[in-house]
């Protein structure tokens, strides 16, 4: 219930423009790593996650608190949607301009039909059967990416899995 009512301020702060857009710089290898830490451990599951990172870049400024909406939900559901023991892919890719954060499953995958809206709150795919959710991560997702002035797409294949690909433009930090 606490997540519920957390998740429904955050899109109600978002939708009424008070989110604020902070970027601090961030050492975005460091930050994914311990981001994978803590799911990892907060998660009773038998997944794991397989973190990469390519970067020609170390310190990036982004607004940390918005990426943690994203990675969080992205990576949190991969592992709720796929089955026990299956790996979850997490990449990461930094360049001078943007960084890149790939996540990509072999899960249940997403109904073309349900993609198109996929991003409208408390909207959940057809084929979740009994896999608990409220339908507003990725409103969440959405929202946290559209303050970055970044883009997010998605390929995905029902009974193959789900890839989701979130783009967020860099501003200059004094470290790179």
């Amino acid at each position: 219930m606490t997540e519920l009512v957390d998740d429904v301020l955050i899109i109600s702060k978002a939708e009424a423009g008070k989110i604020e857009f902070n970027p601090q710089p961030l050492i975005i290898k460091n930050f994914c790593e311990t981001l994978v830490e803590e799911i990892q451990l907060s998660l009773d599951t038998k997944h794991g996650i397989n973190f990469t990172y390519s970067g020609q870049v170390n310190s990036v400024c982004l607004d940390e608190k918005l990426v943690i909406h994203i990675l969080n939900n992205l990576l949190t559901n991969a592992l709720k949607y796929s089955p026990q023991e299956k790996i979850v892919r997490f990449s990461c890719i930094c360049q001078q301009q943007e960084v890149i954060f790939e996540i990509q499953d072999e899960g249940i995958g997403i109904p073309v039909e349900d993609q198109k809206r996929l991003f409208e709150s408390f909207h959940r795919a057809r084929n979740v059967g009994d896999i608990p959710g409220t339908g507003l991560g990725l409103t969440i997702v959405q929202k946290s990416v559209n303050l970055h002035n970044g883009k997010i797409s998605l390929v995905s294949q029902v009974g193959v899995g789900t890839t989701f690909q979130v783009i967020l433009p860099l501003t200059n930090s004094e470290d790179n």
